[in-house]
Protein backbone atom coordinates (compact mmCIF):
# COMPACT_ATOMS: atom_id res chain seq x y z
CA UNK A 1 0.00 0.00 0.00
CA UNK A 2 2.65 2.56 1.22
CA UNK A 3 4.70 1.47 -2.41
CA UNK A 4 1.84 2.39 -4.32
CA UNK A 5 0.89 5.61 -2.74
CA UNK A 6 4.81 6.46 -3.32
CA UNK A 7 4.41 5.71 -7.05
CA UNK A 8 1.25 7.48 -7.07
CA UNK A 9 2.79 10.63 -5.88
CA UNK A 10 5.69 9.88 -8.20
CA UNK A 11 3.49 10.09 -10.97
CA UNK A 12 1.83 13.16 -10.07
CA UNK A 13 4.79 15.50 -9.25
CA UNK A 14 6.29 13.86 -12.91
CA UNK A 15 4.86 16.18 -14.97
CA UNK A 16 5.21 19.17 -12.66
CA UNK A 17 9.42 18.95 -12.75
CA UNK A 18 9.46 18.05 -16.89
CA UNK A 19 6.91 21.08 -17.74
CA UNK A 20 8.00 23.72 -14.91
CA UNK A 21 9.66 26.90 -16.27
CA UNK A 22 13.06 27.29 -15.66
CA UNK A 23 14.32 30.33 -13.74
CA UNK A 24 17.55 31.39 -13.91
CA UNK A 25 20.45 30.70 -11.13
CA UNK A 26 21.70 34.50 -9.66
CA UNK A 27 25.47 33.84 -8.89
CA UNK A 28 27.02 33.87 -5.40
CA UNK A 29 28.82 36.88 -3.75
CA UNK A 30 32.44 36.61 -6.04
CA UNK A 31 30.65 36.36 -9.49
CA UNK A 32 30.17 39.63 -10.52
CA UNK A 33 29.39 41.61 -14.14
CA UNK A 34 27.51 39.45 -16.60
CA UNK A 35 27.61 40.05 -19.60
CA UNK A 36 26.58 38.92 -22.90
CA UNK A 37 28.32 40.09 -25.98
CA UNK A 38 27.19 40.06 -30.02
CA UNK A 39 30.36 40.83 -32.08
CA UNK A 40 31.38 44.74 -29.87
CA UNK A 41 27.80 45.14 -28.51
CA UNK A 42 27.20 44.45 -25.03
CA UNK A 43 23.72 42.73 -24.35
CA UNK A 44 22.12 42.56 -20.83
CA UNK A 45 19.40 41.08 -22.35
CA UNK A 46 21.13 38.93 -24.81
CA UNK A 47 19.15 38.41 -28.18
CA UNK A 48 21.20 37.63 -30.47
CA UNK A 49 21.04 36.99 -34.47
CA UNK A 50 22.02 33.24 -35.25
CA UNK A 51 24.91 34.14 -37.61
CA UNK A 52 27.01 36.55 -34.75
CA UNK A 53 29.04 34.68 -32.11
CA UNK A 54 27.84 34.58 -29.02
CA UNK A 55 30.31 35.48 -26.11
CA UNK A 56 29.66 35.51 -22.02
CA UNK A 57 31.85 37.09 -19.86
CA UNK A 58 32.28 37.46 -16.14
CA UNK A 59 34.71 38.32 -13.34
CA UNK A 60 35.44 35.96 -10.46
CA UNK A 61 37.04 38.26 -6.89
CA UNK A 62 38.44 35.16 -5.29
CA UNK A 63 41.30 35.73 -7.29
CA UNK A 64 41.71 31.53 -7.41
CA UNK A 65 41.94 31.61 -10.85
CA UNK A 66 39.36 28.90 -10.77
CA UNK A 67 38.15 26.63 -13.72
CA UNK A 68 34.61 26.99 -15.07
CA UNK A 69 32.76 24.81 -17.31
CA UNK A 70 29.63 25.48 -19.52
CA UNK A 71 26.75 24.03 -20.47
CA UNK A 72 23.61 24.60 -22.57
CA UNK A 73 20.56 23.74 -23.00
CA UNK A 74 17.13 24.55 -25.31
CA UNK A 75 13.85 25.30 -23.80
CA UNK A 76 10.27 26.19 -25.52
CA UNK A 77 9.07 29.38 -26.23
CA UNK A 78 7.66 28.93 -22.43
CA UNK A 79 10.87 28.33 -21.08
CA UNK A 80 9.68 24.85 -20.20
CA UNK A 81 12.16 21.87 -21.46
CA UNK A 82 11.84 20.88 -24.89
CA UNK A 83 11.68 17.47 -26.11
CA UNK A 84 15.02 18.32 -28.82
CA UNK A 85 18.07 16.14 -27.85
CA UNK A 86 21.35 17.93 -27.51
CA UNK A 87 22.62 17.05 -31.23
CA UNK A 88 19.38 18.41 -32.83
CA UNK A 89 20.44 22.17 -31.39
CA UNK A 90 24.09 22.09 -30.69
CA UNK A 91 27.06 21.14 -33.25
CA UNK A 92 29.64 19.63 -31.08
CA UNK A 93 29.66 19.10 -27.66
CA UNK A 94 29.50 21.34 -24.65
CA UNK A 95 30.54 20.44 -20.85
CA UNK A 96 33.86 21.72 -21.64
CA UNK A 97 36.05 24.39 -19.55
CA UNK A 98 36.16 28.13 -20.65
CA UNK A 99 39.53 28.74 -21.67
CA UNK A 100 40.17 32.04 -21.85
CA UNK A 101 40.93 34.64 -18.51
CA UNK A 102 42.86 37.65 -17.68
CA UNK A 103 43.41 38.71 -14.30
CA UNK A 104 42.79 42.32 -13.37
CA UNK A 105 45.63 44.85 -13.97
CA UNK A 106 46.55 47.86 -11.46
CA UNK A 107 42.88 47.55 -9.54
CA UNK A 108 42.43 47.38 -6.22
CA UNK A 109 40.10 44.55 -6.60
CA UNK A 110 41.82 41.50 -7.23
CA UNK A 111 39.25 39.29 -10.11
CA UNK A 112 39.94 37.58 -12.67
CA UNK A 113 37.80 38.03 -15.68
CA UNK A 114 36.68 34.87 -18.34
CA UNK A 115 35.04 35.20 -21.88
CA UNK A 116 33.48 32.36 -23.30
CA UNK A 117 33.25 32.91 -27.23
CA UNK A 118 30.68 30.24 -29.18
CA UNK A 119 31.35 28.85 -31.89
CA UNK A 120 34.73 27.21 -30.72
CA UNK A 121 36.64 24.16 -31.19
CA UNK A 122 34.34 22.15 -29.08
CA UNK A 123 31.49 24.27 -29.49
CA UNK A 124 31.46 24.81 -33.37
CA UNK A 125 27.50 26.31 -33.17
CA UNK A 126 23.81 26.01 -32.68
CA UNK A 127 21.58 24.90 -34.72
CA UNK A 128 18.18 26.35 -34.27
CA UNK A 129 16.69 29.44 -33.29
CA UNK A 130 14.60 29.74 -29.91
CA UNK A 131 15.33 29.64 -26.33
CA UNK A 132 18.76 28.69 -24.56
CA UNK A 133 19.52 28.48 -21.33
CA UNK A 134 23.52 28.44 -20.39
CA UNK A 135 24.49 27.11 -17.51
CA UNK A 136 28.15 27.72 -15.87
CA UNK A 137 29.73 24.55 -12.87
CA UNK A 138 32.77 25.15 -10.80
CA UNK A 139 35.59 22.75 -11.07
CA UNK A 140 33.11 20.59 -8.38
CA UNK A 141 30.50 20.26 -10.93
CA UNK A 142 28.60 22.60 -8.68
CA UNK A 143 26.14 25.10 -10.79
CA UNK A 144 27.61 28.77 -10.53
CA UNK A 145 25.03 30.99 -12.03
CA UNK A 146 22.67 30.54 -15.45
CA UNK A 147 21.55 32.87 -17.76
CA UNK A 148 18.77 32.56 -20.53
CA UNK A 149 19.68 33.84 -23.70
CA UNK A 150 17.26 34.08 -27.53
CA UNK A 151 18.86 33.17 -30.71
CA UNK A 152 16.38 34.72 -33.18
CA UNK A 153 16.21 34.40 -37.24
CA UNK A 154 15.40 36.78 -39.75
CA UNK A 155 12.17 35.66 -41.50
CA UNK A 156 9.57 37.74 -40.53
CA UNK A 157 9.40 41.29 -40.60
CA UNK A 158 7.96 42.73 -37.12
CA UNK A 159 6.89 46.31 -36.78
CA UNK A 160 6.85 48.12 -33.57
CA UNK A 161 4.68 50.88 -32.16
CA UNK A 162 4.31 52.28 -29.38
CA UNK A 163 1.02 54.24 -28.33
CA UNK A 164 -0.55 55.85 -25.54
CA UNK A 165 -3.28 53.28 -23.53
CA UNK A 166 -6.42 53.93 -24.38
CA UNK A 167 -7.80 52.99 -21.03
CA UNK A 168 -9.27 56.00 -19.35
CA UNK A 169 -8.59 55.09 -16.13
CA UNK A 170 -4.23 54.52 -16.74
CA UNK A 171 -4.62 56.58 -19.80
CA UNK A 172 -1.83 59.18 -17.95
CA UNK A 173 0.40 56.36 -16.28
CA UNK A 174 0.79 53.32 -19.42
CA UNK A 175 1.93 52.55 -22.75
CA UNK A 176 0.61 50.43 -25.10
CA UNK A 177 2.51 48.53 -28.13
CA UNK A 178 1.26 47.63 -31.65
CA UNK A 179 2.84 45.20 -33.46
CA UNK A 180 2.45 44.10 -37.69
CA UNK A 181 3.85 41.31 -38.55
CA UNK A 182 4.32 39.26 -41.96
CA UNK A 183 6.86 37.09 -43.85
CA UNK A 184 7.26 36.39 -47.79
CA UNK A 185 8.96 33.24 -46.74
CA UNK A 186 6.50 31.72 -45.02
CA UNK A 187 2.85 31.22 -45.28
CA UNK A 188 1.69 31.45 -41.26
CA UNK A 189 -1.00 28.15 -40.85
CA UNK A 190 -3.55 28.56 -38.35
CA UNK A 191 -1.64 31.61 -36.41
CA UNK A 192 -3.82 31.74 -33.50
CA UNK A 193 -2.04 28.39 -32.55
CA UNK A 194 1.30 28.63 -34.33
CA UNK A 195 2.18 32.53 -33.61
CA UNK A 196 3.16 34.18 -30.14
CA UNK A 197 4.54 37.05 -30.01
CA UNK A 198 7.00 38.42 -26.60
CA UNK A 199 7.37 42.44 -25.44
CA UNK A 200 10.22 42.81 -23.02
CA UNK A 201 10.53 46.20 -22.03
CA UNK A 202 13.60 47.71 -20.76
CA UNK A 203 15.40 44.13 -21.45
CA UNK A 204 13.73 43.04 -18.57
CA UNK A 205 12.88 39.48 -19.10
CA UNK A 206 10.81 39.05 -15.88
CA UNK A 207 8.22 41.71 -16.60
CA UNK A 208 7.81 40.68 -20.62
CA UNK A 209 4.83 40.24 -21.50
CA UNK A 210 4.01 36.69 -23.23
CA UNK A 211 1.59 34.82 -24.40
CA UNK A 212 0.29 37.28 -27.18
CA UNK A 213 -1.91 35.61 -30.00
CA UNK A 214 -2.53 37.87 -33.07
CA UNK A 215 -5.39 40.01 -32.87
CA UNK A 216 -6.91 39.35 -36.39
CA UNK A 217 -5.16 38.75 -39.89
CA UNK A 218 -4.43 40.66 -43.09
CA UNK A 219 -3.49 38.45 -45.97
CA UNK A 220 -0.23 37.28 -44.37
CA UNK A 221 -0.17 40.25 -42.23
CA UNK A 222 -0.58 39.34 -38.18
CA UNK A 223 -2.08 42.41 -36.43
CA UNK A 224 -1.74 43.09 -33.18
CA UNK A 225 -4.03 46.25 -32.02
CA UNK A 226 -4.54 45.08 -28.08
CA UNK A 227 -5.19 47.72 -25.45
CA UNK A 228 -4.78 46.57 -21.92
CA UNK A 229 -3.23 42.94 -23.11
CA UNK A 230 0.15 44.70 -24.94
CA UNK A 231 0.27 47.64 -22.21
CA UNK A 232 2.98 48.49 -19.34
CA UNK A 233 3.37 51.18 -16.76
CA UNK A 234 5.10 53.97 -18.19
CA UNK A 235 7.75 54.12 -15.15
CA UNK A 236 10.26 56.98 -15.03
CA UNK A 237 13.12 57.69 -16.09
CA UNK A 238 16.31 56.17 -14.17
CA UNK A 239 18.28 57.51 -12.05
CA UNK A 240 22.11 56.95 -13.03
CA UNK A 241 25.80 57.44 -11.95
CA UNK A 242 28.84 57.44 -13.15
CA UNK A 243 32.59 56.56 -11.98
CA UNK A 244 34.33 56.11 -14.63
CA UNK A 245 37.45 58.05 -12.89
CA UNK A 246 37.38 56.68 -9.89
CA UNK A 247 39.56 59.30 -7.48
CA UNK A 248 37.13 62.21 -8.76
CA UNK A 249 33.51 62.69 -7.66
CA UNK A 250 31.70 62.33 -11.07
CA UNK A 251 27.77 62.51 -12.51
CA UNK A 252 25.48 62.26 -8.97
CA UNK A 253 28.47 60.84 -6.73
CA UNK A 254 28.84 63.43 -3.89
CA UNK A 255 32.43 62.24 -2.39
CA UNK A 256 34.68 59.47 -2.37
CA UNK A 257 36.83 57.79 0.54
CA UNK A 258 39.80 54.90 -0.30
CA UNK A 259 39.81 52.18 2.43
CA UNK A 260 40.78 49.00 1.40
CA UNK A 261 38.65 49.99 -2.06
CA UNK A 262 37.53 52.96 -3.30
CA UNK A 263 33.77 53.77 -2.00
CA UNK A 264 31.73 56.58 -3.63
CA UNK A 265 29.20 57.93 -1.46
CA UNK A 266 26.36 59.22 -4.24
CA UNK A 267 23.72 62.22 -3.53
CA UNK A 268 20.23 61.14 -1.95
CA UNK A 269 17.56 60.88 -4.19
CA UNK A 270 14.23 61.22 -3.17
CA UNK A 271 10.70 60.08 -4.28
CA UNK A 272 9.41 61.49 -7.52
CA UNK A 273 6.28 59.53 -7.07
CA UNK A 274 4.47 62.62 -6.73
CA UNK A 275 6.48 64.93 -9.17
CA UNK A 276 5.53 66.02 -12.86
CA UNK A 277 7.23 64.06 -15.53
CA UNK A 278 10.40 65.30 -16.45
CA UNK A 279 12.74 64.12 -19.64
CA UNK A 280 15.97 62.89 -18.27
CA UNK A 281 18.11 61.04 -20.47
CA UNK A 282 19.06 57.60 -19.50
CA UNK A 283 19.91 53.78 -20.71
CA UNK A 284 16.65 51.91 -19.88
CA UNK A 285 18.19 50.31 -16.60
CA UNK A 286 21.11 49.50 -18.71
CA UNK A 287 24.49 49.79 -18.00
CA UNK A 288 28.50 50.64 -19.32
CA UNK A 289 31.56 49.54 -18.28
CA UNK A 290 34.45 51.98 -18.57
CA UNK A 291 37.57 53.78 -17.33
CA UNK A 292 38.56 56.40 -18.47
CA UNK A 293 42.60 55.80 -17.75
CA UNK A 294 42.36 52.27 -19.08
CA UNK A 295 42.84 50.99 -22.70
CA UNK A 296 41.20 47.39 -21.69
CA UNK A 297 38.34 47.68 -18.92
CA UNK A 298 37.80 44.30 -18.82
CA UNK A 299 40.22 44.05 -16.46
CA UNK A 300 41.39 47.72 -15.55
CA UNK A 301 38.11 48.83 -14.40
CA UNK A 302 38.18 48.34 -10.51
CA UNK A 303 35.70 47.36 -8.54
CA UNK A 304 33.66 50.37 -6.26
CA UNK A 305 31.46 49.97 -3.41
CA UNK A 306 28.40 52.25 -4.55
CA UNK A 307 26.70 54.11 -1.39
CA UNK A 308 23.18 54.42 -2.22
CA UNK A 309 20.26 56.71 -0.17
CA UNK A 310 16.70 57.82 -0.23
CA UNK A 311 15.06 60.56 1.52
CA UNK A 312 12.46 58.44 3.68
CA UNK A 313 8.57 60.05 3.90
CA UNK A 314 5.51 58.61 5.51
CA UNK A 315 4.53 56.45 2.45
CA UNK A 316 7.75 54.79 2.15
CA UNK A 317 8.84 53.83 5.63
CA UNK A 318 7.59 50.81 6.24
CA UNK A 319 7.94 49.30 2.80
CA UNK A 320 10.76 47.19 1.56
CA UNK A 321 12.71 48.51 -1.02
CA UNK A 322 15.80 47.70 -2.91
CA UNK A 323 18.21 48.86 -5.72
CA UNK A 324 16.63 48.15 -9.09
CA UNK A 325 18.80 47.72 -12.76
CA UNK A 326 20.36 45.43 -14.93
CA UNK A 327 23.49 45.61 -13.13
CA UNK A 328 22.16 42.08 -11.65
CA UNK A 329 19.85 41.02 -13.89
CA UNK A 330 16.90 42.48 -12.23
CA UNK A 331 17.21 40.34 -9.09
CA UNK A 332 15.60 40.99 -5.53
CA UNK A 333 18.35 40.02 -3.76
CA UNK A 334 19.81 40.66 0.14
CA UNK A 335 22.33 42.78 -1.32
CA UNK A 336 19.89 45.09 -2.79
CA UNK A 337 17.74 45.48 -0.14
CA UNK A 338 17.96 48.84 1.77
CA UNK A 339 17.99 49.61 5.48
CA UNK A 340 15.89 52.56 7.09
CA UNK A 341 18.24 54.62 9.50
CA UNK A 342 15.46 56.74 11.70
CA UNK A 343 17.84 59.28 13.16
CA UNK A 344 18.94 60.37 9.40
CA UNK A 345 15.39 59.56 7.64
CA UNK A 346 16.89 57.81 4.64
CA UNK A 347 17.10 54.39 3.25
CA UNK A 348 20.32 53.74 2.55
CA UNK A 349 23.07 50.02 0.97
CA UNK A 350 26.05 49.88 -0.73
CA UNK A 351 26.99 47.34 -3.92
CA UNK A 352 30.00 46.50 -5.13
CA UNK A 353 29.95 47.58 -9.00
CA UNK A 354 32.62 48.11 -11.62
CA UNK A 355 33.57 50.83 -12.51
CA UNK A 356 30.95 52.60 -15.17
CA UNK A 357 27.60 54.24 -16.05
CA UNK A 358 25.04 52.63 -14.78
CA UNK A 359 21.13 53.41 -14.35
CA UNK A 360 19.14 52.31 -11.50
CA UNK A 361 16.02 52.40 -9.40
CA UNK A 362 14.26 52.19 -6.21
CA UNK A 363 11.37 49.74 -6.33
CA UNK A 364 9.27 48.47 -3.38
CA UNK A 365 8.47 44.50 -3.08
CA UNK A 366 5.24 43.62 -1.65
CA UNK A 367 4.85 40.53 0.72
CA UNK A 368 3.87 38.74 -1.65
CA UNK A 369 7.15 39.04 -3.73
CA UNK A 370 5.56 41.41 -6.30
CA UNK A 371 7.60 44.51 -7.70
CA UNK A 372 6.06 47.93 -7.63
CA UNK A 373 8.18 49.74 -9.61
CA UNK A 374 6.27 52.62 -9.73
CA UNK A 375 5.22 53.00 -6.13
CA UNK A 376 8.68 55.26 -5.26
CA UNK A 377 9.04 56.64 -9.04
CA UNK A 378 5.94 57.27 -10.21
CA UNK A 379 4.06 56.24 -13.44
CA UNK A 380 4.15 58.18 -16.66
CA UNK A 381 3.22 57.93 -20.12
CA UNK A 382 5.67 60.16 -21.24
CA UNK A 383 8.87 58.14 -19.74
CA UNK A 384 11.31 57.33 -23.12
CA UNK A 385 11.26 52.94 -22.58
CA UNK A 386 12.75 50.83 -24.96
CA UNK A 387 10.57 47.88 -26.17
CA UNK A 388 11.96 44.73 -27.88
CA UNK A 389 9.59 42.13 -29.48
CA UNK A 390 10.24 38.38 -30.33
CA UNK A 391 7.73 36.42 -32.60
CA UNK A 392 7.84 33.11 -32.01
CA UNK A 393 6.17 30.24 -34.50
CA UNK A 394 5.99 26.54 -34.56
CA UNK A 395 4.11 25.08 -37.71
CA UNK A 396 1.78 22.42 -37.14
CA UNK A 397 3.75 19.25 -36.25
CA UNK A 398 6.81 20.57 -35.38
CA UNK A 399 8.55 19.92 -32.38
CA UNK A 400 10.61 23.16 -31.69
CA UNK A 401 9.48 26.94 -31.25
CA UNK A 402 11.70 28.96 -33.84
CA UNK A 403 12.19 32.71 -33.20
CA UNK A 404 11.52 33.89 -36.73
CA UNK A 405 11.55 37.81 -35.97
CA UNK A 406 12.89 40.41 -33.50
CA UNK A 407 12.96 44.30 -33.58
CA UNK A 408 12.53 47.15 -31.05
CA UNK A 409 10.56 50.16 -30.56
CA UNK A 410 10.80 53.22 -28.61
CA UNK A 411 8.34 55.55 -26.55
CA UNK A 412 10.18 58.42 -27.51
CA UNK A 413 7.91 59.23 -30.30
CA UNK A 414 4.70 57.78 -28.73
CA UNK A 415 1.57 58.94 -30.26
CA UNK A 416 -2.12 59.03 -28.92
Amino acid sequence: MRLKLTLNIIAFLLPVFLFAQVEETNPPDYIKTINFRSGTNENQLPILNMSDPIILEFDALNGNEDDFYYKIKYYNRDWTPSVLVQSEYLDGFDNQRIREYENSFNTYQIFSHYKLTIPNDQTRGLKVSGNYMIFIYDNNSELVFSRKFMLYENIANVGVVVKRTRDMESIEAKQRVELIVDSNRIQFNNPLQTVNAVIIQNNNLKTAITDIRPQYTLGNQLIYKYDSETSFWGGNEYFFFENKDVRGANNNIQFIDLQDLYHNYMYTNVSRVSQPYTYNPDINGNYVINNLDATNPDIEADYVWMHFSLKADNTIKDKNIHVYGSFNNYAIEEATKMSYDASKNIFSSSLLLKQGFYNYKYVVVNADGEIDEGYISGNHWQTENSYKVLVYYRDLGARYDRIIGYNEGSSVNISN
